[in-house]
C-alpha cells in the first residue's frame, strides 16, 4: 500500500526566536502550533494526531498534549535525531491512511541558544566514543572531512564555499540575523572547531519552534491554504555510533531517496527546490553526492563551481538554512517549512519561479538515520 498523495500539509507555523522570548521549549513548539492551526484554518479541538520528537522531554506528545490542552487518539514521539520530522510526515500518513487521526501536529521546539549553546540529548551517552575524548558531534564530523578530502582530494576552500552560498540566500531572508555577506577567506579565517572544520563550517546555534498540520488529501482541497502533497517519504538508518560507520564518506540517503523518489514518481530532473540538512559544510556536501545531484567524490568541485549559491544550478536551501538561517539543535521541521514557502510562493525574493515539486531531506545524528520527502503542489 503506497500513502503516496494520500495527506497534504496545510499549515505551517513558526515560533519568535529573538533574544529575551523568554518561552520554554514547550512554549516555542506550541506557539508554532497555535500559529500553523491558525493557518490551516482549523481549531485546537480537531488536531487528533500529535507527533512530536523532543531532546528535552522524554515524553514528548504527551507534553505538548498536556501544555496545548490536546486530546490526540493517536500519538508518535519516535526520535531519529534531526530529520525526525520528515519521517512523521510518512508515519502521519500512514496513521490518517488507517483511520487513526485525521488531522495531524507535527511540532517541536528548542531553546538551544538560551541555554548556553549546550547540546542537549536524552539519548544514550555514546559509551565507545565519549570517554576517548570525541566531542559529539562536531568530533565526527572532523573525521568525515579528513577522511573525504583524503579519498577525493576535497579542500577546505571547497567546504568553504558551501557556508558562502548559504550565507547568499540567508542575507535575502529577512527573517535571519545575517545582513553581511561571507567569503571563502572569511571561513578559513574563522577558528578551527575540529581540524579542518572551521566555526562558519558548522551549523548556528539558536532557539527553534516550527510546526505542520497534516490531513487527508481528500479534505486539504477544501481548505482556506492550498495543500501541499505528501507525495513521497522513506527512512532508513546507516549506523548509531559514528564507529559503526562502514564508510565515512556514504550514507543511506541515497536509498531513502530513491525510495521517495519511486514512490513520487519523478526523478532528480523533476525538482525544482531541494532542502537539505546542513549541520556542517561537510554533511551537506556528502548528502549532496549521496542523494544523486552530483557523483560520489564530486561535491568539491560542485559547490565551488557556484551551483548552490543563488542563481546556480540547484535551488537549495533558500532559507539560508542550518549554517544561514538558524539551526536548533534539529531542523528538520525547518527544512519542510522552507519547501512549502517555496510551494506556496511566498518566500519574496528567494521564490524560485515555478516552483512546484521540492525534496526534503534530513539527517539525524551523525549523518546515522535519514529522512526523504518529494512535496509537491499536484497530488
Amino acid at each position: 500500500m503506497s500513502i503516496r498523495s494520500k495527506v497534504a500539509i496545510v499549515g505551517v507555523g513558526e515560533a519568535d526566536v529573538a533574544p529575551g522570548h523568554g518561552l520554554s521549549p514547550l512554549g516555542l513548539a506550541a506557539q508554532a502550533s497555535q500559529r500553523a492551526i491558525a493557518d490551516a484554518g482549523v481549531t485546537k479541538n480537531e488536531i487528533d494526531g500529535v507527533f512530536v520528537a523532543s531532546a528535552y522531554h522524554a515524553f514528548p506528545a504527551l507534553s505538548v498534549s498536556e501544555y496545548m490542552g490536546l486530546r490526540p487518539r493517536h500519538m508518535d514521539s519516535s526520535n531519529l535525531g534531526g530529520c525526525s520530522f520528515i519521517a512523521h510526515l510518512a508515519h502521519a500518513a500512514a496513521a490518517i491512511e488507517a483511520g487513526l487521526c485525521e488531522t495531524a501536529l507535527v511540532t517541536y521546539g528548542s531553546t538551544q541558544r538560551s541555554d548556553g549553546g549546550k547540546l542537549v540529548s536524552l539519548s544514550e551517552k555514546l559509551a565507545y566514543e565519549e570517554p576517548y575524548g570525541l566531542i559529539h558531534p562536531v568530533g565526527s564530523f572532523g573525521m568525515i572531512a579528513n577522511r573525504h578530502m583524503s579519498e577525493f582530494g576535497t579542500t577546505s576552500e571547497q567546504l568553504a564555499q558551501v557556508a558562502v552560498s548559504a550565507r547568499e540566500w540567508g542575507v535575502k531572508n529577512p527573517r535571519s540575523r545575517f545582513t553581511d555577506p561571507l567569503s571563502v577567506q572569511d571561513v578559513l579565517a574563522s577558528p578551527l572547531i575540529a581540524s579542518p572544520l572551521h566555526k562558519y563550517d558548522c551549523c548556528l546555534v539558536t532557539d527553534g519552534g516550527a510546526a505542520v498540520i497534516v490531513t487527508s488529501a481528500a479534505r486539504a482541497r477544501s481548505m482556506r491554504r492550498p495543500p501541499v502533497y505528501v507525495r513521497g517519504v522513506a527512512e532508513e538508518s546507516n549506523h548509531r555510533n559514528i564507529l559503526g560507520m562502514s564508510d565515512l564518506t556514504r550514507t543511506r540517503a541515497d536509498v531513502s531517496a530513491t525510495r521517495a523518489l519511486q514512490m513520487a514518481d519523478v526523478d532528480l530532473a523533476d525538482i525544482h527546490t531541494a532542502h537539505v540538512y546542513d549541520a556542517f559544510t561537510i554533511s551537506l556536501l556528502i548528502l549532496l553526492e549521496d542523494l544523486g545531484f552530483c557523483p560520489k567524490g564530486e561535491g568539491g568541485p560542485f559547490v565551488a563551481d557556484g551551483n548552490i549559491a543563488p542563481g546556480g544550478s540547484l535551488a537549495l536551501n533558500p532559507s539560508g538554512g542550518g549554517l544561514a538561517y538558524l539551526h536548533p539543535g534539529m531542523l528538520g521541521l525547518y527544512l519542510i517549512l522552507d519547501a512549502v514557502e517555496q510551494l506556496r510562493g511566498e518566500a519574496d525574493e528567494r521564490q524560485i519561479p515555478g516552483a512546484a515539486v521540492s525534496l526534503v531531506h534530513g539527517m539525524g545524528m551523525t549523518l546515522a538515520a535519514h529522512a526523504t520527502a518529494v512535496l509537491s503542489i499536484e497530488p
